[in-house]
Order: C-alpha cells, then structure tokens, then sequence
C-alpha cells in the first residue's frame, strides 16, 4: 500500500510546487490597493509658475516615510524638502525648494496602503515648458523582483499553515476523537503549526525590504525592522506569534493528556479544547482581517467578522479534507477511521460551504462594486476563476458524500475480529502457562516453563500481527472506502489550487478601487488635456480598434505635449468600449512624415498604471502632418495597428 501511497504523495507535493509558482510568477509586482486619484500639478500639465508644492491624493489613507514622495528636476536632482504629510483625508504633500527653473519634473511615490500593500509609481508635469529629462517614470517599483516573489511565497505558506492546524484540529476534536493518538494526524497538525509559525517571521523580516527597496540584503536591517513592528500589519504578525505560542499549547494537550484520559474526564476536556480552540482560531484569522483587505474601504466593521468566518470556514472545509485524507491512507489498522466520524465531517463541510458562500458573497460585493468588474478587472477574473474552483469542490465533496453513505463500517468488524483474535491468543497463552506450571510441579525445571510462557506470548502477538494485517488488507480492499480515498485526494489538489487563486486575490487590487481610479485618472487627463492645449497647443488623437481575438475592442488615446518641433511628452490611454482602463499586453508608437519620407520612427513608452502608458523626450524633427500609427496586442496572438494624421509644430 505505501508503494501505491508514494507515487500519489509525491503528485500532489508536485501540484503545489507546480501551482504556487506558476501564480508567484504570473503575479509580478503586487497590485495597488490605494491607487492615485488626482496630483497638484496634475499629470502632464504645463504650468506657468514654479508650485511651491506637490500635492497627491490617493483613493485611501496611506503610510509615509521621508522618501515617499520625491521630485526630481530634469538631471535627477531631487528638489522636495523630503518631509512628506497628510494635509487633508487622503492628500497628502511635500514642498518644493523655491526658485525653480523651467523644465520637467518627475514625480516618484512610493507608500503602504491600509490595507498593507506597498504602492509606487512616477508621471511628470512642467514648469514654463517640457524639456529632455533623465529620470524614467516607470523607475519605481514596488513589491516585485525577489523580495516580492518571497514575501507572496510566505503569504501562501502561511494560510496553508493555519487551514491545516485549525481545520485538522478541528477535524479530531469535533468528528474523530480517536485520531489523537495517530501518528500520522499528529504530524499534520504539528506541520502545520510549524509552516505559519516559521512563515509569520518570514513575513516579519521581509516586510521592511517589500516595502520599501526591494533589496534582499535589507531583509535583515533592524532599523526597518523597528519601523515594521510599529505599523498595523508589525501589529498583526507580531499577535499571531503571541496566538500561536497559545496554539502550541492547545496541540501538547490535544495530542498527549487527551489521548490518555478515561471517557468521562475526555468529555468535560473535550469542551475545555473547543472554547480555547476557537478563541485561537478566531485570533489567528483575525491577525489577517485586522491588517488587510477587510481592514479599509466600505463597511469595516461588517468585513473583518465577515472576513474571519470566511477564513475560518475554508480551514474547517480545507483543513479537514486533508486530516481525512491522511487518516484514510495512513491511519494504523487498529485505528481506522470510521464512517461514523466522515459522516460527521461531512456535516461540518456542509455547514462550511454554506458559510463560505454566504461570505463570499458579501466579500464580492464588497471588492467588486459591479458586475462588470468581474471581467473588466484582474480581482474579477481571479475571482471567477476562484468560484469555478469552488464549485468543482463542491461537486467533488458531493461524490465523496455518495461513497461515505455506502460505506461499509468496516471498523466494528475489524475490531470485533481483532478482539476475538486477542481474547483466543490470551486463551492459549493462559493454556500455555498452565501446562508449564503443571510440569513445572512435577520433575521439570522451572526455567523450562519459563521459557514456555515466554514462546506463547510471543506466538499469540505473532497472531495478532497477522490478524492486523489480515483486517487491514480487507478494509482497503473495500471497494467504498476505495471510492472515497480517490475523491477525497481529487479534492485536495483542487483545494492546493483553490488556495493560490485566494492568496493571488488578496494581493491584488480590488475590482472597486480598480474601477475609481480609472475613472478618476480619466477625468485627470481629461482636464489636464485640456488645460495643456489651451496653453500650449497639446494634441490629443482617439482611436477605435479591434484585434479581432476575445475581448480585443477598445480606444486608445494618444496626448502629445506640446505638440511640437523638439521634445514632446507623450501620454498613451487605453480604454475598453465603455470607457473602463484596459491593461492590454503591449502598446507601441510610430511616427511617419510621409510628404518627406521620415520614418517611421518608433515609440515605446513604459507601462506607469492600468490603462496608461508614457514617453518623455519624443523627438519630432521637422513641422508637417505626421500619420501616428499605435499597435495594441490584446493576447499572444491578436494585434492591430490604428493610424491618425495630425499636423505638429
């Protein structure tokens, strides 16, 4: 059996491996959870007088250091007074040094939303009019490269720790008392304390570095270290190191005094464990509403109880599937599970969907706003994939129903048989004692009947080994029980994959937030469109395309700044047919003077936001009407050129 254990365990540590890669890497740098809604100066904007501040609002309140709001001149220079601070809600400000020349200025952010996640990104505005600068606007990351894929790693290993301590825990208390003293169960619990307890300091080094640099070498800076134990989300991991030295506890007495207690004592424990089990359990979730998603936006006293009975009952569901899947492949043959205690899982799985879905209906509202968010935005789609999981495991928990009803409780007879075994093996021992004693009373030496007693205790646990045996080949030789092993192991790998979708979700900008930004972007360019061509002739072209592949229909905007001879600024926009940003793969530009055969000349601006892309320094050589040609590529596949003439200069 174990030959055929192997192969299967080996599989499903394969397809975790396989799946939290694939979306650690698919991932790149985290999603902004507070996005920028309006800047003063406003992007693009020509201004005629040096401001004497920066001003940038953001769509939540943020967390700021000294270097969370920069600005650059043209060389790289940086003229802020490096002193950042809320000047009203979510505005916030840095002065600039007085006397500043003409030219272009960038704008550099970096800061922590509520909700934990780091948010970075750059645009420029000019004072008298643009000029070449050095400074990109894309240079500011935030929460990519190594540091980025480590800290999403710990973030996995993390909810893959608590659903498989709380839900395992809970699986052997509350449906199968006897699976305390299975080696086996008490590995997965113990494994699981140990994977979000050693993640939880993880995540505690690398969050100074995600936050800021980026750089492995400042994992260990204890100076970033102080300043992430001050913040909400130090607060957070710190207390779930706290519950889980309580959780450890919880485990010792579970797994040690428990087990040996008669029945009567068990019962008034078993009652003591439920109360400090689930004020830990709801702790631990609560160290994740406290610091996250639930803990910003609309309704957050609503959201973080929602948000913990949500997590809770995924480790209920999840983390008791996989206690039962360890105590139907490796539970000993003197304590199988019975199917007494999958039927009372069964009803806890129930119970759990039932409060998954409940939850993650309110959480969907909540996050998306609107029904075409789910399409139009990156948490949509990760969340229809993540109803799409849910669902196969629902139909996959209903087949293991069918194979729990029809299962033959094969414990009762095994142990019945068993017990017959032990109760003859003693009888012929007793025998075997007798005899030696008789002998013994006649002219037989003692240390003869010695040994005789010695040969048939060691026969009848011989027998006992054999009759174990016997009845364990006979119980995984049950064609239902079989059934059930199978769909419950199905279960588990959608359950592997179901977890990455979820921690890909809580990494990833809202649907809602998504949506305001764009409009709240859109309506910036708009007026920053037009107060640049009032004062310096900036050209804007709006152009339909279709790639002709699955969502491939939209209009992308080209704004060109000033719009003449020398170096312009350029601001790509693209949008979906109803106006929504639309974060296709690539977009590139050319320009073409064909009354003097110039060009064309290529453009490929930076990607700085969903929907935006930018260019500073595009150099147009000569007046005339130029033909500015823009390709889209919407997938691997689909692409499009569109072209506009306009005359420059």
């Amino acid at each position: 059996m174990r030959q055929t254990i192997a192969p299967r365990v080996r599989m499903f540590v394969l397809l975790l491996l396989a799946v939290t890669g694939a979306l650690l890497a698919a991932a790149g740098p985290a999603s902004a959870h507070a996005a920028l809604t309006g800047s003063d100066p406003a992007q693009g904007v020509v201004v005629d007088k040096a401001p004497t501040q920066v001003t940038l609002t953001f769509s939540e309140t943020v967390s700021l250091n000294d270097d969370s709001l920069r600005v650059l001149d043209p060389k790289g220079t940086r003229v802020d007074d490096g002193r950042p601070g809320n000047v009203s809600g979510t505005s916030y400000a840095v002065r600039l040094h007085s006397g500043l020349p003409d030219g272009t200025y960038t704008v550099t952010y970096q800061v922590v939303s509520a909700d934990s996640h780091p948010v970075a990104g750059a645009y420029t505005f000019s004072i008298g009019a643009p000029s070449e600068t050095s400074v990109s606007a894309s240079a500011r990351k935030a929460g990519g490269g190594v540091v980025g894929w480590l800290y999403g790693f710990g973030r996995y290993a993390s909810y893959a720790g608590f659903i498989v301590l709380t839900g395992a825990a809970a699986f052997v208390l509350a449906c199968w008392q006897r699976g305390t003293g299975v080696r086996a169960v008490q590995r997965l619990v113990v494994s699981g304390w140990v994977t979000i307890t050693a993640a939880t300091l993880f995540l505690l080094l690398l969050r100074g570095s995600y936050t800021s640099s980026g750089k492995v070498g400042d994992v260990f800076d204890l100076e970033l270290l102080g300043q992430v134990l001050q913040t909400k989300t130090g607060a957070a991991l710190v207390s779930r190191l706290m519950l889980l030295a309580a959780a450890a506890l919880f485990i010792a007495v579970l797994f040690g005094a428990y087990d040996k207690r008669e029945a009567e004592e068990k019962r008034d424990l078993t009652f003591g464990l439920a109360i400090g089990g689930t004020v830990v359990a709801t702790g631990l979730a609560a160290s994740w509403a406290m610091a996250e998603h639930a803990s910003t936006g609309i309704q957050p006293g609503l959201a973080m109880p929602v948000d913990i009975l949500h997590l809770l009952a995924a480790a209920g569901w999840l983390g008791g599937l996989t206690a039962l899947l360890v105590a139907l492949y490796r539970a000993p043959a003197d304590r199988p599970v019975e199917a007494a205690a999958v039927h009372r899982f069964s009803q806890v799985a129930f119970g759990s969907v039932v409060a998954l879905v409940a939850t993650g209906v309110y959480q969907s509202w909540r996050q998306l706003g609107s029904w075409s968010a789910f399409t139009d935005t990156r948490y949509g789609q990760l969340l229809l994939a993540k109803i799409a999981l849910v669902a196969l495991l629902v139909g996959l928990a209903w087949i293991s129903r069918r194979w729990t009803a029809r299962l033959a409780d094969t414990t009762a007879k095994g142990t019945a048989k068993a017990s017959a075994a032990r109760s003859g093996a003693a009888k012929k021992q007793h025998v075997a004692a007798a005899s030696a004693g008789a002998a013994g009373s006649g002219k037989a030496p003692a240390d003869g009947a010695k040994q005789d007693t010695q040969r048939a205790a060691q026969l009848a646990r011989q027998r006992a080994a054999v009759e174990s045996a016997r009845q364990k080949r006979l119980r995984d030789g049950d064609p239902n029980r079989f059934g059930l092993r199978r769909s419950v192991l199905a279960e588990a790998g959608v359950a592997v994959v179901l977890l990455a979708v979820t921690t890909a979700l809580t990494s990833t900008e809202p649907g809602r937030t998504e949506q305001d930004a764009a409009k709240a972007a859109a309506a910036s360019s708009a007026s920053s469109s037009s107060a640049t061509g009032n004062a310096s002739g900036a050209l804007t072209l709006d152009m339909t395309f279709d790639t002709g592949g699955t969502d491939g229909k939209g209009v992308v905007s080209v704004d060109l700044n000033p719009a003449r001879v020398g170096a312009n600024e350029m601001h790509v926009y693209v949008t979906r047919p109803n106006g929504r940003a639309f974060d296709v793969p690539e977009v590139k530009v050319a320009f073409t003077l064909e009354a003097k055969d110039i060009g064309p000349l290529p453009v490929v601006p930076d990607h700085i936001t969903t929907g935006h892309w930018s260019a500073n320094g595009v150099q147009v050589p000569l007046a005339g009407e130029w033909k500015i040609a823009v390709t889209v590529r919407t997938s691997d596949v689909d692409q499009v050129t569109v072209s506009k003439n306009a005359q420059i200069g």
